[in-house]
C-alpha cells in the first residue's frame, strides 16, 4: 500500500465513523468558541502607540527573540497571580507539554484524571513516566494509586498529580482542594491546567487555584491567553527556581521563536482588563444559569455546572446530525466526537459567552428542547 493509499484508506474510515474533521468558516451567533467574556469579539484600546514594535519575535528568547515588555507582562501575571515567577510561552498545549516534559522524568510516576486534554497525554508518552490513570475526579481511585505508590517507590523518584481545574469537554471542576490535601499526605506534587478557568474563577480572574487559596501549595498552575483573555500565548507560572529551571531545561522554551513584542503591548493591557471585568464574570455566570434552568427537564442529558455545558448525545452519527439542524438555524454549535470524547459519549458542546443576550439564550434552549423530540 502506498503512503497516499494509507491516507485515503484511514480518511474514508474517518467518514464512516462520522469523525471525519474539515476545517471551515464559522457562521452562526457563536456558541462554540471559548471566548468567554467576550473579549474576540471587540478591539482592545492601546494607550500607547505600539506600531514601531516587532511583528515576530526573531529568534529564541534566549537568543535575539527577547524583549523588555515580556518582563513587564510576566511580573504583572505573577502579581495577578500571587506566584513567585511566570514564564510565557507560545501556546497551552506547548506550555502544558514543555512544563511536564521538563519536570517529569523516566522512571516518576504521575497520575493524571483520565479527562485532561491531549497535550497532557502527549507529554506523558513523550516523558515516559510510570503512569496511573485515574478514573474522572474520583478521588478514592486517586488515593489508592498514591497509596500503592508511595509504599513502594524508591527516593529517587518524584510522585505528581496532573489534573485539568475545568475540564473542557465535560464543564465540571476538578476537587482541587482535596486533590491538593491527598498529595500533601503521600508526598506527591500537584500541576494544574488552568486554561479554561482563567479569567472567570478566583480573585480578579485570576483562576481556581488562587480561588481555593492554593498557591503555595501546587508546584504550577498552567494558563492559557487563547480562550477568555483574547489573546495570543500561554504562561506558566511557577517558584522562581522552577523557572530558571524551565529556561536552562525547557526545550519548548530553548528552541521556539518567542512572542512578537508587539503582542506584549496587548498582553499589558488584557491583563488590566480582565482584572477589572467583575461585570463580565457576573454576567457569565448568569447567562450559565439562565441556560441551564431554561435547559431543566428535558430529554438531554445536560453535564457540568458552569459556561461550558455538554450535551451528551452518545452516537456519533446522532450528535452531527444535530449540530448540523442548529447550525442551519443558525447557530454555531459543534459536534465533539471521539477520540476528543470517550466512546459512545459524542456531544454537543455549548460554549457560554458574557455578551449573550437573555434572548439568545432562551431561543437556543427552546430549540434544543423541540429538538430532543426528534433527535433523541
Amino acid at each position: 500500500m502506498s503512503l497516499n493509499e494509507r491516507w485515503k484508506t484511514t480518511l474514508e474510515a474517518l467518514q464512516a465513523q462520522n469523525r471525519y474533521r474539515s476545517i471551515w468558516t464559522s457562521r452562526g451567533i457563536d456558541f462554540t468558541s471559548n471566548d468567554y467574556l467576550g473579549y474576540g469579539h471587540g478591539r482592545l484600546p492601546l494607550a500607547v502607540d505600539a506600531s514601531d514594535l516587532p511583528v515576530t519575535g526573531m529568534g529564541s528568547r534566549l537568543l535575539r527573540g527577547h524583549h523588555p515588555i515580556w518582563e513587564e507582562v510576566e511580573a504583572a501575571l505573577a502579581a495577578w497571580h500571587g506566584a513567585e515567577a511566570v514564564l510565557m510561552m507560545t501556546s497551552g498545549f506547548v506550555a502544558n507539554e514543555g512544563l511536564l516534559t521538563t519536570v517529569i522524568e523516566p522512571g516518576d510516576w504521575v497520575a493524571a484524571d483520565e479527562y485532561c486534554h491531549a497535550s497532557i497525554y502527549e507529554a506523558l508518552r513523550v516523558c515516559r513516566p510510570r503512569k496511573f490513570i485515574y478514573r474522572h475526579n474520583d478521588l478514592n481511585h486517586l488515593e489508592e494509586g498514591l497509596k500503592k505508590e508511595s509504599a513502594t517507590r524508591s527516593p529517587q523518584r518524584e510522585m505528581f498529580i496532573v489534573t485539568e481545574s475545568m475540564f473542557s469537554m465535560d464543564g465540571d471542576l476538578a476537587p482541587l482542594c482535596q486533590i491538593v490535601e491527598l498529595a500533601e499526605r503521600y508526598g506527591a506534587y500537584v500541576i494544574v491546567d488552568e486554561a479554561h478557568s482563567t479569567g472567570c474563577y478566583g480573585p480578579n480572574g485570576s483562576g481556581l487555584v488562587d480561588a481555593g487559596q492554593l498557591r503555595s501549595r501546587v508546584l504550577a498552575t498552567v494558563h492559557t491567553g487563547g480562550k477568555a483573555l483574547g489573546l495570543c500565548g500561554a504562561y506558566i507560572c511557577c517558584s522562581s527556581l522552577l523557572r530558571d529551571y524551565l529556561v536552562n531545561r525547557c526545550r519548548h522554551l530553548i528552541f521556539t521563536t518567542a512572542l512578537p513584542p508587539l503582542l506584549g503591548v496587548y498582553w499589558r493591557a488584557g491583563i488590566q482588563r480582565v482584572m477589572q471585568d467583575d461585570a463580565g464574570r457576573e454576567l457569565l455566570f448568569e447567562n450559565a444559569r439562565k441556560f441551564r434552568t431554561a435547559l431543566y427537564g428535558s430529554a438531554w442529558d445536560v453535564r457540568g455546572d458552569a459556561y461550558i455545558v455538554p450535551i451528551v448525545v452518545g452516537e456519533d452519527q446522532r450528535a452531527v446530525r444535530l449540530a448540523a439542524h442548529l447550525q442551519q438555524k443558525g447557530w454555531d454549535v459543534r459536534a465533539i466526537r471521539p477520540p476528543s470524547v470517550p466512546e459512545y459519549t459524542a456531544r454537543l458542546r455549548i460554549s457560554l459567552h458574557a455578551h449573550h443576550s437573555p434572548q439568545c439564550l432562551e431561543a437556543l434552549a427552546y430549540e434544543l428542547r423541540v429538538s430532543a423530540r426528534i433527535f433523541h
